[in-house]
């Protein structure tokens, strides 16, 4: 096995990975915040991940050069898509879930 291909694989393999975790954050985590904070940190990270091993596997210039402008474009817009998500609820009266209140005896 190549080089390159054990690149491409461990690449894409982070990245799938990091995707797996946003996912399971969706499922566990209890309010629309965590959820959110956890799918856009994520799956931001994940698929740069799995576009790095793309270019890394394609290896042309002008693929390459396509996929980095995807890379920013999806740095850009994941982050700033998950915050007015957020900032939208917040203002809508949905209420971060803090922390739970231990009955005391």
């Amino acid at each position: 096995m190549e080089i390159k291909s054990i690149f491409v694989i461990f690449f894409v393999l982070v990245g799938i990975f990091f995707m797996l975790i946003g996912s399971i954050g969706i499922l566990r985590l209890p309010d629309f915040f965590s959820r959110t904070h956890a799918i856009s940190k994520s799956d931001t990270l994940g698929i740069l991940f799995v576009v790095l091993g793309l270019i890394i596997h394609d290896g042309t210039l002008v693929n390459s050069l396509k996929l980095g402008l995807i890379m920013i474009f999806i740095a850009l817009a994941n982050p700033i898509g998950s915050h007015a998500l957020a900032n939208a609820a917040l203002k809508k009266g949905m209420k971060p879930l803090l922390h739970k209140k231990k009955k005391e005896n």
